[in-house]
C-alpha cells in the first residue's frame, strides 16, 4: 500500500477504502517508506561487505594452514621423522 501511495495513481483516500483501512495509516506507511528505502539496500550492502571481510578472513586462514602444513611436513623431512 505505501508503494501505491508513492506512486500517485491514487489518492490516499482511494487505496485506504479499497483496503478498507483509515488514510492516515497510508500516509503514515508511506512516510515511513520514503525515510527507511533506501535503508534497505544500505543493509544488503553492509551485509555483503561483512561477508567479503569474513571470506577473505577464511582464505587467510586456509593460506596459513597450508603454509605451516608444508613447513611441518618439510622439518619432518629434515629431521627424518615420519
Amino acid at each position: 500500500m505505501a508503494l501505491e501511495a508513492m506512486s500517485s495513481l491514487h489518492t490516499l483516500e482511494e487505496i485506504a477504502s479499497k483496503h478498507a483501512i483509515h488514510p492516515m495509516m497510508v500516509s503514515k506507511w508511506k512516510k515511513q517508506l520514503q525515510e527507511n528505502a533506501t535503508g534497505a539496500f544500505e543493509l544488503e550492502s553492509k551485509q555483503q561487505k561483512e561477508l567479503k571481510e569474513k571470506s577473505e578472513q577464511v582464505e587467510k586462514l586456509y593460506q596459513t594452514i597450508g603454509q605451516r602444513e608444508y613447513e611441518l611436513t618439510w622439518l619432518k623431512k629434515k629431521m627424518g621423522i615420519g
